[in-house]
């Protein structure tokens, strides 16, 4: 996918932070005190037991929820101090893929499209999504998306006709057709045969390799040591491991990580 990104010298870090983060619901808890970061080019993985909050975690990343307590910061900016309009320009910069797919009751192309489009002015929306997307003309940004998940000859049958693991490839594809920075994947491989999990594992790494920041909150250890370079590891909503890949999963510095790591309960 071309990078058409130019420098952005906004600050001295060069990524996505949550630093000192709490959030919660119903005057429950979910995060508790969390400082991580998400660097371009490096894929993030979260573990953790079920509701431990790495979906929580996810969703402060992306700015789907705005923190009880603490910062977000894009390049050194605190996003949630920024206007609504810039807050909006740094969510364009960002993509997500849920567990379950959700595709559009159309063709593949226009499913892997809609990303680009939503994100223009209205001005350009209301031109481009009569003139391109009426006329069924697929961009080079959308037939190289689908390229990278394997469905470059899928261009135009209906989403409806997908198998579970076509339609993920597709979810996955609309998210990096518009060249965002970061990406992030909510469990994307926890109902897929190991086919299509292997399909997406490569477009994780196609993804980190061409510089976008990739967090994903995974069940699967394996899948963890296979496409991350480092791994978060949540307990009861704190962060109790953050580190290089290959330390914490030989030598975590938190016992209750080694158990967890280990398969042992720790909750």
């Amino acid at each position: 996918m071309r990078r058409q990104r130019q420098q952005r010298e906004r600050g001295t870090t060069d990524g996505l932070a949550l630093k000192r983060i709490s959030h919660g619901f119903d005057d429950t808890d979910v995060i508790d005190d969390v400082t991580v970061a998400v660097e371009r080019g490096e894929t993030v993985a979260i573990i953790g037991p079920s509701g431990t909050g790495k979906t929580t975690l996810l969703r402060l990343l992306s700015l789907f929820y705005r923190p009880d307590a603490g910062t977000v910061e894009m390049d050194g900016r605190d996003v949630w101090t920024l206007s609504e309009r810039e807050r909006l320009d740094v969510r364009r910069r960002m993509g997500m893929v849920f567990q379950a797919a959700n595709l559009f009751d159309t063709t593949v192309r226009r499913n892997v499209s809609y990303g680009q489009h939503i994100r223009r002015t209205w001005r350009d929306r209301l031109t481009q999504w009569i003139s391109r997307l009426g006329s069924g003309d697929a961009s080079e940004a959308v037939a190289e998306a689908l390229d990278i998940v394997g469905l470059a000859d899928m261009e135009t049958q209906a989403a409806p006709s997908l198998s579970g693991g076509e339609a993920q490839r597709v979810a996955f594809a609309r998210a990096i057709a518009y060249d965002p920075d970061f990406l992030f994947l909510d469990e994307p491989t926890s109902d897929l045969d190991p086919r299509n999990t292997a399909v997406i594992e490569d477009a994780i790494e196609t993804a980190r390799a061409r510089g976008l920041g990739v967090a994903i909150a995974t069940h699967d250890m394996n899948q963890a040591e296979r496409v991350a370079d480092r791994v978060a590891v949540m307990l009861e909503g704190r962060l109790i491991e953050f580190g290089p890949a290959d330390r914490v999963f030989t030598n975590p510095e938190d016992p209750r990580a080694r158990k967890f790591i280990d398969g042992e309960l720790v909750y």
